[in-house]
């Protein structure tokens, strides 16, 4: 599919009224889809095939079948991290940025763990133990970076205009979307650590690949940033312009306009960031294990990026 195509599909995907279908409603949605025999590069003609097919993509895990948690399904993410991702763009204090962040942080951390590719194995733990503890520690140190600027600032008192331009515009964008993408790539790590399933054309799996598992989280990662911080840096980029041309000249009327900015631009950057890389990932053979390549004459390999 071309990124447009994504675009479009996921932008239906994530209405938020498919909350509300109930789990007999997803479970039929789920088994039409499997037996239609229909797939995302094959166009969906029949309109009851088309919604049976957004109701899967929006509530059920690809790799393991099970209906999503409602808090962390895709249609979901946007109105859960919106209010977190506001009030942490409001803060100017050390300590409060700090507790909203970690929330912040918190959600998405488990959102992309719930979503991410289900098939990483180990004989000894469990996987999801592991990326639980891994998680934790992520976040923690994704919100004393998100707050490390105010800190230095409040250590130093730093109070002339550069610093604060610095501090409270120009890092916060590139902070947020770097911290974005290490928690998420460190919560899957497991995929690149233990490998994860890859399939050939017909939906064979013929092995675990920790390329493709490194592949699938990298791309993971990226979308992650390119979200989050787009949508720190572009309200304040449109706020700045507004300050300049004296549109608006309250301090509560600027921080309106910001929060109608941070939304749009979230609201927008979602179906972006999901439509960058394809959801059924791609890799060819010479990027591939040759233990893998040695039990098959396959050239192109599938697998589940995640969400």
């Amino acid at each position: 599919q071309s990124f447009w195509r994504r675009f479009l599909l996921w932008v239906d995907a994530l209405d938020p009224l498919l909350l509300l279908k109930p789990s007999d409603e997803i479970r039929r949605a789920r088994l039409l889809v499997q037996t239609s025999g229909k797939t995302l590069n094959e166009p969906i003609q029949n309109k009851q095939t088309r919604q049976a097919f957004l109701l899967s993509l929006a509530s059920v895990h690809p790799d393991t079948d099970k209906i999503i948690p409602v808090l962390f399904r895709p249609p979901a993410f946007m109105p859960l991290s919106l209010p977190w991702v506001i009030v942490s763009s409001l803060q100017h204090k050390a300590k409060s940025a700090f507790f909203f962040q970690f929330v912040f942080h918190t959600y998405t951390t488990a959102f992309t763990l719930i979503n991410g590719n289900g098939t990483p194995k180990a004989e000894n733990y469990s996987i999801q133990q592991k990326q639980i503890f891994y998680g934790l520690g992520a976040i923690s140190y994704a919100a004393s970076v998100g707050a490390l600027p105010l800190i230095f600032m409040d250590r130093y008192t730093l109070k002339n205009s550069l610093a604060q331009l610095i501090v409270r515009r120009l890092l916060p964008a590139p902070l947020l979307g770097m911290t974005s993408a290490f928690t998420a790539a460190v919560v899957r790590s497991p995929e690149f650590e233990h490998g994860i399933e890859v399939m050939d054309r017909n939906g064979k799996v013929v092995g675990v690949s920790r390329n493709a598992g490194e592949k699938a989280v990298r791309e993971t990662a990226l979308s992650r940033a390119v979200l989050f911080g787009t949508t720190f840096f572009l309200p304040e980029l449109l706020v700045h312009f507004v300050q300049r041309a004296k549109l608006v000249k309250s301090p509560r009327a600027l921080a309106s306009v910001k929060m109608f900015l941070i939304t749009s631009v979230l609201t927008g950057m979602v179906p972006v960031s999901l439509s960058i890389f394809p959801q059924c990932g791609q890799i060819t053979r010479a990027d591939l294990e040759p233990e893998i390549l040695s039990s098959t004459e396959e050239t192109e390999f599938f697998y589940n990026r995640g969400v």
